[in-house]
């Protein structure tokens, strides 16, 4: 739990520093593919592939394709469609796929998870929602598939490490992560990116340089070790945590207009999901993700 705590605060800031100083000003594509290499640059030198079966391997990689990847793709794609506040809005349905996604891959369903999780969709509702417009089915679709696809890699992470009992620093074979990621997204930048809107600016390319190596080099690898220690209705819950995280950062940092009573609404309603989630587990034992 306390790896999720941190990296949400990490993560908290990362939305504010791509608000302020990248998006508009930078090809979307080169940054998501400036990050995958410096965070990959991060990992590489620790990865040992000695005594990793074949399928642990390709996994761990496809996890990265999905979760990095597939995401920031369709995430980019949908601004194309739909305003910020519908793609804030539209994001709060990944805690259902991450405890469908968990509840599957265990060969079961129970009402816990679901009941928990779909809390914590209305309280991010409840913070985020905001008028939409009436044409949004594409981007709507395309950003559920970027949801769907960061929900499967998470819990696909969490379900390998368990499955293949792997023993030894999860880092050493991380770095496989960003190769799968590098696999979608420079085949992205290289039919879709604009390359003449590379950074300009010794503070834009101090942004990136920190989104690479924290954010997503240390963030995704925190994350996804947090994930292999928590229950499914606990992971999906955190994924809906950071609203009001990036919330509170920018109006501390950025002075940016909030509204206090729905933030503080909301947010009561996350916590409350924890809750209940906890609750659940005790009233009906049953083994998590790990």
């Amino acid at each position: 739990m306390r790896y999720l705590v941190f990296v949400t605060l990490l993560w908290a800031f990362s939305f504010s520093l791509i608000g302020e100083y990248l998006a508009g000003r930078v090809d979307s594509y080169f940054a998501v593919l400036t990050r995958i290499l410096l965070a990959g640059a991060l990992f590489l030198p620790l990865l040992r592939l000695k005594g990793l079966s074949n399928g642990l391997i390709a996994g761990i990689a496809v996890c990265g394709a999905l979760q990095f990847g597939v995401t920031y793709v369709c995430l980019y794609q949908s601004f194309e469609y739909l305003s910020v506040p519908e793609v804030l809005l539209f994001t709060i349905t990944t805690p259902l796929y991450v405890a469908l996604i968990d509840e599957g891959l265990k060969g079961r369903f129970t009402a816990g998870p679901l009941i928990s999780t779909a809390m914590a969709v209305v309280g991010a509702a409840i913070i985020r929602y905001d008028n939409i417009s009436s044409e949004f089915l594409t981007g709507f679709l395309i950003l559920q598939l970027a949801n769907l696809a960061f929900a499967a890699g998470q819990v696909g992470y969490a379900h390998l490490v368990k499955r293949y009992a792997v023993e030894g620093p999860l880092y050493r074979s991380f770095g496989l992560f960003f190769i799968g990621a590098l696999m979608v997204v420079l085949p992205a930048f290289l039919l879709l990116g604009n390359p003449e809107k590379l950074p300009q600016t010794s503070l834009q390319w101090g942004v990136l340089a920190w989104l690479g190596l924290l954010a997503s080099g240390l963030g995704f690898y925190l994350w996804n070790k947090g994930a292999t220690l928590v229950d499914g209705g606990t992971l999906g819950i955190m994924n809906n945590a950071l609203i009001p995280a990036g919330l509170l950062v920018n109006l501390i940092i950025w002075n940016r207009d909030a509204d206090l009573f729905r933030l503080a609404l909301g947010g009561a309603v996350i916590l409350l999901s924890l809750w209940v989630n906890r609750w659940w587990k005790r009233r009906l034992p049953a083994p998590g993700i790990a």
